[in-house]
């Protein structure tokens, strides 16, 4: 089969949206299809025309930047050529281009399946509410358009303004996961490398250093933690300068994480055997996400592949990993005491968030999750 994959953004850029993206079109391309993603050129000195585990990566050109979203002035000619080559066309949104590519899709009379990742919500300022305006715009029409819409959970559509109103097209599958395999010589080499010493108790939070995220509640919560457990420090993975939009926020908290000292180290983003070891030194990692522009939170599995409990907020969807295995605990949305407490109980009791992680590993498993979008194009192929 002949798919193409369409994002704003592609590796080596980094999001949730990313690597779910790119682990999918891997996958496809494993399974024997010809799998194309056409996406941004969002950094000139990427190629337009790149070939990566099997997929060919076709980047266009950008123009201009409206907020996160990009204008690419060829996408319609190279969306027309690209989708008359391909038997399906797999969309992720949040995407400007999305509407135009569901469009041509339709008319060519190609199956058109919407990856819908979550509900935007950019900062505040005229540029970012006209970029969100017409990104919902974009996003219902692909969604009326599209004959299929896929979402992580059943939990986060029923709870989405957005996909309440779609309902009967979606189809809740668990996003792709993989962790790297490592061993103890690479746990240990990670802790002589960011100097962690036997006595540190070690939380870990992986993400982009944005608002919705969260981080002011670990920040918060974190004297709380430090009356009970001296030595305890975060590990913060993940972009943490020059995130795009976020420098007020930025600007706001790193005062106070200066004030934390040596309890509060920035590790950057990691290569994946080096985050696996650190979800492996971490003891608890969690994910205090204030909003629904986190649909599921897959560091979440990431960290329960590796035997590492969780504290999530209590948001549809981002929810169900610990609801579903028991593996961490649930705490309300910028809740510092809370998250402080559930985070101490872990600590204490580390032995009673341990489960058996191969129905969460299979639930998952790259190759389950694209078999499942395979049956989908099949089916819509059959139809046609």
């Amino acid at each position: 089969m002949r798919i193409l994959i369409a994002l704003t953004y592609y590796r080596p850029h980094y999001s949730g949206l990313t690597i779910y993206a790119e682990r999918l079109a891997r996958a496809l391309a494993q399974r024997g299809h010809q799998v194309t993603v056409l996406t941004s050129q969002y950094n000139r000195n990427l190629p337009q025309l790149e070939r990566l585990d099997g997929v060919q990566v076709q980047r266009l050109p950008v123009k201009l930047r409206i907020s996160k979203g990009v204008i690419m002035p060829s996408m319609p000619i190279w969306a027309w050529r690209l989708i008359r080559q391909v038997d399906a066309v797999n969309l992720h949104v949040p995407q400007l281009d999305a509407a135009l590519l569901s469009l041509i899709g339709r008319l060519l009379r190609k199956p058109v399946v919407l990856t819908y990742h979550c509900d935007l919500r950019l900062p505040r300022g005229l540029v970012h509410s006209l970029a969100n305006l017409a990104s919902n715009l974009a996003n219902h029409i692909t969604a009326s358009l599209a004959q299929q819409i896929v979402t992580n959970s059943r939990d986060y559509a029923e709870h989405s303004p957005f996909l309440r109103r779609y309902l009967q097209k979606v189809i809740a599958i668990p996003p792709p996961i993989a962790v790297a395999e490592v061993g103890e010589a690479e746990v240990l080499a990670f802790r002589q490398r960011y100097h962690i010493r036997p006595g540190d108790r070690v939380i870990g939070m992986a993400a982009r250093f944005a608002a919705e995220k969260g981080v002011e509640t670990l920040v918060a919560a974190m004297p709380h933690l430090l009356t009970r457990f001296p030595t305890v420090k975060v590990l913060f993975v993940g972009q943490y300068q020059n995130v795009l939009g976020e420098e007020a926020y930025a600007a706001k908290l790193t005062p106070l994480i200066q004030q934390l000292g040596e309890h509060w180290q920035f590790l950057g983003v990691l290569p994946p055997e080096e985050f696996a070891a650190f979800l492996k030194v971490a003891e608890v990692t969690v994910l205090p996400s204030t909003n629904s522009t986190e649909s599921y939170g897959m560091v979440q599995v990431e960290s329960m592949l590796c035997g590492t409990p969780v504290v999530a907020s209590d948001l549809p969807g981002v929810r169900q990993p610990v609801l579903s295995s028991g593996m961490g605990r649930i705490v309300p949305v910028h809740d510092a005491e809370g998250l402080a407490k559930a985070i101490g109980e872990i600590l204490e009791q580390p032995q009673c968030f341990q489960v058996n992680t191969e129905r969460i590993r299979r639930s998952h498993d790259p190759q389950v999750v694209a078999e499942q979008y395979e049956q989908i194009f099949t089916r819509l192929l059959s139809q046609a």
